[in-house]
């Protein structure tokens, strides 16, 4: 059987493969300690579930509509109101199946063969790959970390084209943990509304940010040019429901009407029960999430404060999300040349499971997830040490 091009030409996710391998390790009785998965390491708050069994027990198990049901539509938008005041309506919002599943949405619907995405790289691993299943070409732009892993409008302008339909813009960054201040995000996105280029912003971490700092968004600027902008979020992150695949979009009408063209002839809706723990996440506060948050913060500041002291590697302070990615390639030898084989060398020898940073578009990385416990945080730490720094 031959397979089409598109799925011959696509790279697994790198995330989940070393996870899986890590999973399949530790089955076999070996001390694995993973920091490779983006996702926290806190149960679902205990309303969210309850919402979940309340719509299993009335029977809330039938088909809704395509783009969500419309509590969960207006929740979302008001949700972008009362932060952000985006001036959104539920006609405005699409529920899809998380968030991956929204920008896989978005560029289907705006991308034709040809087209050229500017993707500011280290980058979400699904970028490129999702811009390339539409047909498009993703033009990676570096941002090293000596700028802090930040691209400016002068690194757009270096690399637009006529081709040129959107830019990728993610913060709090996976795998970096940067966040771009107002200004900055600002002047990014005054440069595309210049060129006319649609940005696709990227805020499922919006609310995981340290250093008492406010998360920054780009839905004022989708208020003044709806057509220009399209926002994606999600209840994954911010409130420990990776597994229950909801996400949501901000996007101009007859966008939203087009990815739910979309989807009702791909997935149909999101899972009935779902929307509804959904539905309570948005509406129930952020109590949970904040302690969430602080945890994140105590755990990056552990993190960070072991990390800077190593030797000839840079890694800039993450200021949000929970990754950080340090530059590690001064300490490549002849058996770990590149970041996945030093990711290989130190699952092999230490049972320490990270994602190469080849994945993220910077070789010269590797991503720590400091989703976990501190003890289990300091401990593989220090083991990346054993391997890294032995002469």
């Amino acid at each position: 059987m031959k397979l089409a091009d598109r799925v011959s030409q696509l790279k697994p996710s790198a995330t989940l493969a070393v996870t899986a391998k890590a999973r399949e390790i530790k089955a076999q009785g070996k001390d694995i300690l993973s920091l490779s998965l983006g996702e926290p390491d806190f149960p679902t708050p205990k309303h969210i579930c309850e919402a979940a069994k309340k719509a299993i027990d009335e029977g809330f198990t039938w088909y809704t509509d395509v783009p969500g049901i419309p509590e969960l539509r207006a929740a979302a938008a008001g949700y972008f109101n009362s932060q952000y005041n985006a001036g959104a309506g539920p006609e405005h919002i699409v529920i899809s199946n998380g968030g991956k599943h929204s920008i896989y949405n978005i560029f289907q619907a705006l991308l034709n063969p040809g087209d050229h995405v500017l993707v500011p790289a280290p980058y979400w691993l699904s970028y490129p790959a999702q811009v390339e299943l539409a047909g498009a070409k993703p033009v990676i732009i570096a941002a090293s970390p000596e700028k802090g892993f930040k691209i400016t409008p002068v690194d757009l302008e270096n690399n637009v084209t006529p081709k040129t339909r959107i830019l990728v813009l993610n913060s709090p960054s996976n795998p970096t943990g940067v966040c771009y201040t107002k200004a900055e995000a600002d002047a990014i996105a005054q440069w595309a509304v210049d060129r006319d280029i649609i940005v696709l912003s990227d805020e499922i971490y919006d609310r995981l940010i340290f250093d008492n700092a406010k998360p920054v968004s780009l839905c004022s600027w989708w208020k003044k040019h709806p057509n220009r902008f399209v926002i994606v979020n999600g209840v994954a992150k911010t409130f420990a429901m990776t597994g229950w695949r909801v996400g949501y979009s901000l996007a101009n009408e007859a966008l939203s009407k087009a990815m739910s063209s979309l989807q009702s002839q791909a997935t149909s809706n999101v899972c009935s029960i779902a929307q509804k723990a959904a539905l309570a996440a948005l509406t129930g506060g952020f109590a949970d999430a904040d302690a969430m948050r602080a945890a994140f913060e105590r755990r990056r500041n552990l993190a960070y404060e072991i990390v800077s002291t190593w030797p000839d590697v840079i890694c800039p302070k993450p200021q949000g999300a929970f990754y950080i990615f340090p530059d590690v390639h001064r300490h490549y030898t002849a058996r770990f040349p590149d970041s996945t084989s030093l990711c290989t060398a130190l699952l092999d020898d230490v049972g320490v499971a990270l994602v190469p940073g080849a994945a993220f578009g910077d070789d010269r990385c590797i991503r720590i997830s400091f989703a976990v416990s501190d003890e289990i945080l300091e401990k593989a730490l220090k083991r990346i040490e054993q391997v890294l720094f032995r002469k």
